[in-house]
């Protein structure tokens, strides 16, 4: 995170984050030296700050580089718009800043928490959707004040965030649950640096590397962890990946969800919460029905449990996740392209990873037991308008620089996800951009109990019924008699 020692640097805003970082600058010369702040307010400009000038107008940047120079900007301006940081990004990228860094976390940094080490280079999912709702993490999280939290999938991109935030509400322990060896492992030494750094409080952090799939060892770890909230981020996501290993999808995910959900209730876990995904709605994809039938076992399991509140939070697709299209995009567009895009037509869903985590958060702290809760997405983005949109952030122009081409709809995709069905009818709550979701009567609710035996066999190998072990189109003609949307494709891998 550290700028080399003959860094010259530009603190954009020269409110309480920018003087927060100024004052961090000043007391560690590794990051380099100060030259100036830079700052559209009259009233700023021409003062200094700790001894700081503060330049102005930012319009005005190249003028003053040529006067000041400097090599580096780092964005403290917590509460931009993302139109204002797309128009200031282009401003400091033409006037020929070789690093552009930013300070995100909009939540902590209101709070005051800003850190020199939660700084990153700026990149495209910066400016794109909307600008996100600042949510006053110390507030939400005081139902998690001293409790023992465990997160799994914590390695993950939600599970990771949560973590960062989860370091603001003062939980006593902060379990790191995976089955991914390294990837607990960065998340691991990141908490703990950031907590060197001063962020957060002094939560205990400790890695657990397990097996959803496993029901007794979860049985055995969650009585052994004592924990008090569960987060359950961890799932296969991969929609094509999951068609072509739909076994594998259901085993993880379903019978992974059921066996947490088992451990929880029987060591008396006293608050769950479920992410979930807009691809459980009337779900065509295994993916989709797999977090469809979670949706079902948590709300479930709500009902057989007194002075709990376990619910589920459901919301589309953030920006820069692992596996998503921004990601892809990048490294399409620095080799020149083409860039791949399915449909003309298909939308998407966005929100950024810390603002759906800080709702997740919030969700999980006034959601009441047995409910479903749906974040607010705004409006769906065109997956063709987003690819236009990080072409030219890296300075190349659409279809002239870096071509786009359309390569069709893949197994278990469609070009419009709903957020909620026909059955259910979200309504507003008292908290910004959380809905709840009113299911309304089932003519025909799954029989969870039965549909469980029939899965089990096919995942879990059983002398009593060895021929259906691993059987994809017995898993596939199983849930389509209870997910009627999702179809048995005429191929079938066997796993």
């Amino acid at each position: 995170m550290a700028a080399p020692k003959t860094s010259r640097l530009y603190i954009i805003g020269a409110g309480f984050a920018g003087q927060t970082l100024a004052r961090e600058i000043r007391t560690k010369a590794v990051f380099g030296e100060l030259v100036a702040f830079l700052d559209d307010d009259p009233e700023k400009i021409g003062r200094r700050i700790d001894q700081v000038p503060v330049l102005g107008p930012i319009q005005d940047v190249a003028q003053l580089l040529r006067m000041n120079p400097a090599d580096e900007a780092i964005i403290a301006m917590p509460g931009a718009s993302r139109e204002y940081l797309g128009e200031l990004y282009n401003t400091l990228k033409q006037a020929g800043f070789q690093q552009i860094r930013i300070l995100p976390g909009i939540s902590q940094i209101i709070e005051g928490d800003a850190h020199l080490i939660q700084t990153r280079s700026i990149d495209p999912q910066d400016l794109l959707g909307r600008t996100p709702v600042a949510v006053n993490l110390k507030e939400s999280l005081r139902y998690l004040r001293g409790k023992r939290v465990l997160i799994t999938g914590a390695g993950g991109s939600i599970g990771s965030e949560l973590c960062r935030q989860l370091l603001s509400g003062g939980a006593q322990r902060l379990y790191l649950f995976g089955h991914g060896e390294n990837a607990i492992y960065m998340i691991d030494r990141e908490l703990h640096l950031l907590q060197e750094e001063g962020v957060g409080e002094k939560a205990s952090i400790v890695p657990v590397i397990g097996e959803l799939k496993d029901r007794d060892y979860m049985d055995y770890i969650i009585g052994k962890l004592k924990a008090d909230v569960i987060f359950h981020t961890a799932a296969y996501k991969h929609v094509p990946m999951m068609e072509e290993n739909p076994v594998a999808a259901i085993e993880n995910n379903v019978l992974g969800t059921d066996n947490l959900l088992y451990a929880a209730r029987a060591n008396g876990v006293k608050r769950f919460v479920l992410i979930s995904t807009d691809k459980a709605v009337d779900p065509v994809s295994v993916y989709g029905a797999s977090k469809y039938l979670c949706e079902q076992l948590v709300l479930r399991a709500s009902s057989a449990q007194e002075d709990t509140h376990y619910m589920v939070v459901r919301f589309g697709n953030v920006l820069g996740s692992r596996g998503s299209i921004v990601p892809l995009f990048q490294k399409q567009i620095e080799k020149g392209g083409p860039v791949t895009v399915t449909h003309p037509d298909m939308r998407r869903w966005f929100m950024t990873i810390p603002e759906a985590c800080s709702l997740v958060l919030k969700a999980g702290g006034v959601g009441e037991n047995g409910r479903l809760y749906l974040l607010d997405m705004g409006e769906p983005i065109a997956i063709r308008e987003m690819a236009e949109q990080m072409i030219r952030f890296y300075g190349f122009e659409p279809e002239t620089d870096i071509k786009i081409e359309y390569i069709g709809l893949r197994n278990g995709e469609r070009l419009d996800e709903p957020l909620w069905g026909d059955g259910e009818v979200p309504v507003d709550t008292e908290f910004p951009r959380i809905k709840r979701v009113e299911r309304k009567s089932q003519e025909n609710p799954i029989d969870m109990n039965a549909l469980m035996a029939e899965l089990k066999p096919i995942c879990c190998y059983t002398q009593d019924n060895p021929g259906v072990y691993r059987d994809s189109r017995a898993l596939r003609d199983a849930l389509h008699r209870v997910i009627p949307t999702l179809t048995t494709p005429d191929t079938s891998y066997g796993y």
